[in-house]
């Protein structure tokens, strides 16, 4: 039997959505083993004189405990 637990993190990206998930994976990856998946809670973008600056995702992560 194992058992999980969800962690949540918000990345950023100044390219893409798409790199900002991959942004925040690798870095929770230094702390957290046994990821197994992430569920994209939400996006949104930042703004600057009506250019987007940065692409920005929250997730919540799913890794797998270890056994003691």
């Amino acid at each position: 039997m194992s058992v999980a637990r969800v962690t949540e993190i918000s990345a950023t990206s100044p390219e893409s959505f798409d790199d900002a998930v991959h942004q925040g994976i690798g870095r929770a990856s230094k702390t957290l083993r046994n990821i197994k998946s992430a569920w994209i809670k939400d996006q949104n973008v930042m703004v600057e004189d009506g250019k987007v600056t940065q692409f920005k995702v929250n997730m919540s992560v799913t890794f797998v405990l270890e056994d003691s």
